[in-house]
């Protein structure tokens, strides 16, 4: 999973522990890589990133899932927990 990020970005930084739990209790499951916009505007161009944070779950170079915003740990773990079987 691709984590579309800013520094400046406050909501980004709420995200971040809750990405770390998710991703942990998963166990290894996902692999969670984090793009900063403002140093890869190219990537965030390149799959239509208008907001942010934003993510993208890919699985062997195609987009499974996506979603902007904040997102609660309850409601991002379930939707990974559809594709980790």
């Amino acid at each position: 999973m691709v984590d579309f990020y800013a520094d400046w970005c406050g909501p980004c930084q709420t995200m971040n522990p809750v990405l770390d739990e998710v991703i942990a209790e998963l166990d290894g499951k996902i692999k969670l890589f984090k793009l900063n916009i403002d140093k890869n505007p190219q990537a965030a161009q390149q799959f239509g990133v208008r907001s942010i944070p934003h993510y993208i779950l890919f699985k062997r170079g195609k987009i499974l899932w996506r979603k902007g915003g904040y997102m609660t740990k309850r409601d991002l773990l379930q939707a990974m927990k559809g594709f980790v079987g």
